[in-house]
């Protein structure tokens, strides 16, 4: 049985016995990360391959909403619209903290700066965007509305270290179908290109030659061996590896907790085009990081509520991005997670996270019986959030003043937000360690030469669950993809 988990070595050059195909870039995954590094690496002036294991484009990006974490530079139109003034250097400074203690300075650099840039190129590219503003707490709209805030931007402890601006950018379409129209505008612009496309191919292994040089793969297509040779480069951006148990199993384990039902991905998220660049030497970095959601609104008022753990105690601001709630969920010591409200915030919750009513009472006293918590821990909780709610702060915390209120008013009721018994979807963070040039480093942070990576192939702009906000793999993907294409397309081609 094949070990699912090891690293695929690459195929030395010399038992190559005839090349099937020869061409200057190959691209690993028809994503958005695979279509925008097949696009620039096409405008570069090379011949471009794109391979993919599906019967078409779209990867984990066509199940997306598309939005995307743009900004700096002044604004963009939507931001510029609403009078929001975004510096490059509060983009940065929100992205360095978003990123966590191993955020990649130089990749969110570049990125802050040319993130404008990458807006008016994705306009270019025939995406659309309106320039109207939802204030509201929300995750999913279902409106063709434009800028949104996506992350923890106004939420502390962000909020003291770059001054908040919404950046997520939905594309112009209505519904939850952003992924698709982006898709389907990138393929349609990979197909204006000389890109030779291939569906229903699985690369099986890269191929190695002198001073650890990639010069290209093995593809199983029609179930053949092609042996493929890259003058210039490969570049992988075949996904992620939520879908691979065993490889969550020994890398992030704490995601069993959730079930791999919970899984956000395409089937072929298995951490492949991972195990290729590892099979290089290339390194990897953040592998035991992910993104899991707590989505426990809308309603927006259910951030005004407190949530807290197995022994009645808060253990996050809850106005903060669902993401980063979910990481702490997921720290607690248990799985019990409830949701206290009191009459006035009490509404029905959103039916699609299976969220349902876990207990009420007349006092905080008889809610916190009937939850089985701990004799007056509920109590003491609430006393103390309710003393400085009434003086609008929260020096536990620092929820944001604009959702604090005291709960205090008639009876009281908590939704069961217990992991294992309402949604908590999740996604892998983990990859190789690349250059924001896309090229793969190995454990010694030397370039392998031949070697690109980007989208969840490669660790990019969001690398931890606690600072994700929606929009950065996105926005990673594009971006990052064209610079691996860029580079790899001017790439001195080997002999």
């Amino acid at each position: 049985m094949t070990d699912r988990i090891s690293a695929i070595d690459p195929l030395p050059e010399s038992k190559v016995p005839a090349w099937d195909l020869e061409t200057d870039v190959i691209v690993v995954g028809f994503g958005a990360a695979g279509a925008c590094a097949a696009i620039e690496a096409s405008e570069q002036g090379a011949d471009v391959t794109l391979l993919e294991v599906s019967s078409g484009s779209g990867g984990t990006s066509a199940l997306s909403s598309s939005e995307i974490y743009m900004g700096g530079n002044g604004g963009t139109p939507a931001q510029r619209a609403n009078g929001f003034e975004d510096t490059t250097e509060a983009m940065r400074d929100y992205l360095m903290m978003a990123g966590g203690p191993n955020a990649d300075a130089a990749k969110v650099a570049l990125y802050a700066e040319q993130s404008l840039a990458h807006y008016q190129w994705l306009t270019s590219q025939g995406m659309e965007f309106n320039t109207t503003f939802v204030a509201e707490k929300t995750i999913i709209h279902l409106t063709d509305d434009c800028l949104l805030f996506t992350g923890s931007e106004e939420a502390y402890p962000f909020n003291e270290a770059a001054t908040p601006c919404p950046r997520g950018h939905k594309p112009k379409v209505e519904g939850d179908t952003g992924g698709p129209y982006l898709i389907n505008i990138l393929t349609e612009q990979v197909k204006k290109r000389a890109v030779d496309i291939h569906f229903d191919s699985r690369v099986r292994t890269l191929i190695r030659g002198a001073q650890r040089r990639i010069v290209g793969l093995v593809v199983r297509e029609e179930s053949k061996d092609r042996y493929v040779r890259a003058r210039r480069g490969v570049v992988l951006c075949a996904g992620g590896f939520a879908m691979n148990q065993e490889m969550i199993k020994r890398y992030a384990p704490q995601f069993l907790r959730l079930g791999s039902d919970r899984a956000i991905g395409n089937p072929f998220d298995d951490g492949t085009g991972i195990r290729l660049g590892m099979g290089a030497t290339g390194a990897t970095t953040n592998m035991h990081e992910g993104f899991v959601s707590l989505p426990f609104y809308p309603p927006a008022n259910f951030v005004k509520g407190i949530l807290v753990n197995a022994q009645g105690q808060r253990f996050i601001n809850e106005d903060c991005y669902h993401g980063r709630v979910g990481h702490f969920c997921l720290r607690q010591r248990d799985d019990t997670i409830y949701l206290v409200l009191d009459q006035d915030l009490y509404e029905k919750p959103n039916e699609y996270i299976g969220m349902t009513l876990a207990g009420t009472g007349e006092t905080v006293a008889e809610l916190e019986q009937e939850l089985d918590l701990p004799e007056k821990s509920l109590q003491a909780t609430l006393e103390v959030f309710n003393h400085h709610a009434a003086q609008g702060c929260d020096p536990l915390f620092g929820k944001n003043p604009k959702y604090i209120k005291a709960l205090d008013q008639g009876s009281y009721a908590a939704f069961d937000c217990s992991i294992g018994k309402i949604y908590y979807p999740y996604f892998t963070l983990g990859g190789l360690d690349t250059l924001p040039t896309g090229e793969v480093l190995d454990s010694d942070q030397q370039i392998i030469p031949g070697l690109y990576a980007a989208g969840r192939n490669a660790c990019g702009l969001p690398r931890t669950g606690a600072g994700y906000s929606s929009g950065m793999s996105i926005g990673d993907a594009t971006f990052f993809g064209r610079q691996a294409g860029i580079s790899a397309g001017n790439a001195v081609p080997h002999a």
